[in-house]
């Protein structure tokens, strides 16, 4: 899976999940700091829902203080489902419910132990397909917005 990875500060966590990405076999496009560009939250959260959304990557993951900021950025743009996970059940319903695409971690509450407990629920729970008129639901919201 390829997938784009994006904070406004690279960090332990970022460098552990990056680790993580990697040894899972996983191809990750970096954004925002992670790429050294200087960009922001605000930025590194619209340039990884963009790619998600372009489909130049499967899917996204994204980093600031608390995870809410780049998870509104996010959810800004049109087809992302982005979830502020802060452990391994709530990442399991955002992908069984919600069919999210874009994982959002706090660097204040987000240990190495709860990310990988995390990113374990996000990689192994696909979309319920019983979801999928909701997830139609949510889409009809957005295209007004288009």
């Amino acid at each position: 899976m390829k997938i784009a990875v994006g904070s406004d500060e690279q960090n332990h966590l970022t460098d552990f999940v990056l680790k993580e990405l990697k040894k899972r076999g996983h191809k990750t496009i970096l954004c925002g700091a992670l790429r050294k560009s200087g960009i922001d939250w605000v930025g590194a959260a619209k340039e990884v829902a963009e790619k998600v959304t372009k489909k130049e990557v499967d899917e996204g993951i994204l980093f600031c203080w608390t995870g809410t900021g780049v998870s509104i950025v996010a959810n800004k743009i049109p087809g992302i489902r982005a979830a502020l996970c802060a452990d391994a059940k709530t990442a399991e319903g955002a992908r069984t419910w919600n069919h999210a695409n874009i994982l959002a971690l706090s660097y204040r509450l987000t240990s190495e132990e709860v990310a990988q407990e995390i990113l374990d629920a996000w990689f192994s729970t696909p979309p319920d397909p019983k979801e999928a008129k909701t997830t139609r639901k949510v889409e009809k919201i957005e295209k007004p917005n288009l």
